[in-house]
């Protein structure tokens, strides 16, 4: 993981595959791309097998455009729709067994900051809303409250969707899912709220609706978790099969679910608000 393991030996370049040398030549490393430049550029992640229309895809190609540093971040998934683009991506993928994504993110960290002591190093866990909320709790939670030093994001899509509609912790009450036909008795659980009460240092809820913002909080969540603490981003990531959403309808459920819902919010710390403050400084013209 630096830019030596993705650079050819000189003179090798012109004899790969068309995608390698896109890849390397116009590629996002060492550059700050925006969400208008999509389309202008190689994106990290282009080739997956998710199912057409699917929200989750594109808040997941967001995400691997605002990573701040591609080159030096490490993703750790586990099983799920979500691991099957993330693991597609040039960044390396680290698949954690169900129920440790975050004890794995924590050990990953700790022995990257002894062996990379001059070099930072971002670890990323993305996964599904039963894989950490249900499954991954007790991991999640410690991983919180120890403060560790990387960024969790839940792909939120309220559903076990890669094993046919299970309910899952996220799951809105009364939703009746082919797995649950009767409809499901408890509340959705309250993951910002636990995550607040963990002392995480920046917390966010999100619908994909606005790529740039998405872009710019996925940033401020890693930035701060590089320097500060544990953070922490909730995304709506809609399955338009369990939800039996038209794919053409994909993008006006996310903006329905965004306006009833599931509303941007931001909690951020005092430490962090001050590093953040300081690092979106505008330089002087």
């Amino acid at each position: 993981m630096s830019l030596d393991t993705i650079k050819p030996s000189p003179g090798f370049l012109e004899h790969l595959p068309v995608e390698y040398q896109d890849l390397v030549n116009h590629g996002q490393y060492g550059k700050q791309m925006k969400a208008t430049d999509m389309g202008k550029f190689k994106e990290l992640i282009e080739e997956h097998p998710m199912c057409a229309g699917c929200a989750m895809t594109l808040f997941i190609r967001l995400a691997f455009i605002a990573l701040p540093c591609p080159e030096h971040s490490i993703m750790v998934g586990t099983a799920g729709c979500g691991r099957l683009a993330i693991s597609q991506g040039n960044v390396p993928f680290i698949y954690g067994n169900y129920g440790d994504t975050n004890s794995t993110a924590s050990g990953l960290k700790r022995a990257l900051e002894i062996r990379f002591p001059n070099q930072k190093k971002d670890v990323i866990v993305m996964a599904g809303d039963g894989g950490l909320i249900d499954i991954g709790f007790q991991g999640l939670m410690h991983s919180w409250f120890r403060r560790e030093k990387f960024t969790t994001i839940m792909l939120d899509n309220e559903v076990y969707g890669n094993t046919g509609g299970q309910e899952s912790g996220m799951t809105v009450q009364g939703k009746v899912l082919k797995m649950a036909p009767r409809g499901k008795v408890n509340e959705k659980t309250d993951a910002m709220g636990l995550a607040k009460v963990a002392g995480v240092d920046y917390i966010a809820r999100i619908v994909p609706t606005n790529p740039a913002r998405v872009m710019r909080t996925i940033r401020r969540a890693i930035l701060v978790a590089r320097e500060i603490g544990s953070t922490y981003i909730q995304a709506y990531t809609s399955c338009n099969i369990e939800y039996s959403i038209p794919t053409p309808e994909v993008m006006k459920d996310a903006f329905d679910i965004e306006k009833e819902r599931y509303g941007f919010e931001e909690i951020i710390s005092d430490r962090a608000k001050e590093f953040l403050a300081e690092v979106e400084k505008k330089p002087k013209k």
